[in-house]
């Protein structure tokens, strides 16, 4: 391996890692709700506030990191935002009152804008164009698993000491990590694009930057509108699925166990169940080979199967865990034994596997697809602007998402009883994939075009020596 494919290698290695951060310490919240509340001694509906206020965060900091991307180094501006990122998590672990934890949590979300934005914006630079979904869907996939492993720390830490020492471990995490980014090499703008390789062998620089007066024209572009929208109905449905350890915490618990072993094995059967998320690379790779044909294929491709989401997933909420067998512990490493036993030889816990392994296989192929669209229809200089804008729709979408759950939940609490309360409700929920598939497909005849615009204005700009 050559000195430069090593550099690229060990860059995308450092930024896909830093995704899989960005969403651990989302992910360790929510399981913490019920001992944070407690301890604090605040509702446990103030939870909820904090996490969407946290999202919303997030999702408007990112605007301005994204827009920065396009002007500065964005090197140094992910290690600004890391910093702050885990000046808040540690923060957190300190607060003593619902107004300090929702002032930690801002900051974080300050943080955790910048690593959004500017993460994908020079990953961009490193991808080659043929490989651009797979590579991609490493960073999708490990914000995904990022979620699980906190909402799993989250699960296993506290339950042996308390709430604050995952905060405080993660926190430790992220300055350690920050040393990572000395040795990255700050990717050239347009690096990854064949039209402006003449440009880059000639050792010139990609000169051109985001402006305020492009924005309009970057929101009004139909594929980035159809883009917006289809995340934010997708982000609807699956930022549901964060409701998914309390619904399998109800379906134990019905089962006669106690809430202990029920948190422990709900956040192990929470992981285990989207192991289907591996497959984002396959899906990612057969976007690209399909694009190569046809630049409609992507889009088309992808609509498919969020489409195909919908179902299994609420086969997934109806199905029942049924003859499960766990032992009276809250030992983590007896209980999640058993659970594997119990995966091997109960019929219905399997068959739960592989229909979850379904599920969320087929929801994997949205995250590449839709990180390489918003590569291939913007130009370099404005795919930061262009990603954080689409990271406030789907930030919107979850936010949409959690209000609805607690609004259709209060009225099916009326009529049915745990479990089926959460299983009526998040079904409900899954419903917006159907605009979500809908924007995939009307969107394929503009990327087209859109398409075709980016690279005649960078064969333009590459042919200007």
């Amino acid at each position: 391996m050559s000195l430069q494919k090593f550099k690229t290698v060990y860059a995308i290695s450092v930024y896909v890692s830093l995704a899989a951060f960005d969403n651990i310490v989302i992910g360790l919240f929510p399981p913490l709700y019920k001992s944070i509340s407690h301890d604090l001694n605040v509702a446990i509906s103030s939870m909820g506030v904090i996490s969407a206020i946290n999202i919303l965060a997030t999702a408007f900091s990112s605007l301005y990191w994204g827009y920065l991307s396009g002007k500065y180094t964005r090197k140094r501006l992910v290690i600004i935002g890391t910093l702050i990122w885990v000046v808040g998590v540690y923060l957190t672990s300190l607060s003593g009152s619902f107004i300090h934890l929702l002032l930690c949590q801002i900051i974080t979300g300050v943080g955790l804008g910048c690593i959004a934005s500017i993460g994908f914006s020079a990953l961009t630079d490193y991808v080659p164009y043929h490989s651009r979904g797979m590579i991609l869907s490493l960073w999708g996939m490990s914000q995904g698993f990022g979620g699980i492993a906190g909402a799993l720390i989250a699960a296993i830490i506290s339950t042996m000491s308390n709430w604050r020492i995952p905060f405080e471990i993660l926190a430790i995490i992220g300055m350690l990590l920050i040393v990572f980014y000395f040795f990255v090499e700050e990717p050239r703008f347009g690096n990854a694009e064949p039209e402006l390789q003449k440009l880059m062998d000639r050792g010139m620089d990609y000169s051109y930057r985001v402006g305020i007066g492009q924005i309009m024209d970057m929101i009004g572009k139909r594929s980035n509108l159809l883009l917006f929208l289809q995340g934010f109905f997708m982000n609807i449905a699956t930022g549901s699925l964060i409701w998914l350890p309390t619904l399998y915490i109800s379906k134990i618990e019905q089962l006669g166990y106690g809430t202990k072993i029920a948190v422990i094995v709900a956040a192990f059967l929470f992981g285990i169940f989207q192991i289907g998320g591996t497959f984002s690379s396959f899906f990612g790779y057969l976007g690209d080979v399909f694009q190569r044909k046809s630049y409609k294929a992507r889009a088309l491709i992808t609509a498919v199967f969020v489409f195909l989401t919908m179902p299994l997933y609420i086969l997934l909420f109806i199905f029942p865990i049924d003859q499960l067998s766990l032992p009276d512990t809250t030992n983590s490493v007896t209980l999640f034994i058993s659970l594997l036993w119990d995966l091997v030889s109960n019929p219905w816990i399997l068959s739960l596997f592989v229909i979850s392994l379904l599920a969320s296989a087929a929801q994997s192929a949205n995250t590449p697809n839709w990180l390489a669209l918003i590569t291939d229809v913007n130009l370099p200089e404005h795919r930061g602007t262009v990603f954080s804008i689409a990271n406030l729709a789907n930030s919107l979408g979850r936010t949409v998402g959690n209000l609805g759950i607690g609004a259709v939940l209060a009225i099916a609490s009326i009529y049915l009883d745990s479990p089926g309360k959460y299983i009526l409700t998040m079904s409900i929920l899954q419903l917006p994939l159907i605009p979500s598939a809908l924007c995939y497909y009307f969107m394929a005849k503009y990327n087209v075009r859109d398409i075709h615009s980016v690279k005649k204005t960078l064969g333009k700009r590459g042919k200007i020596v």
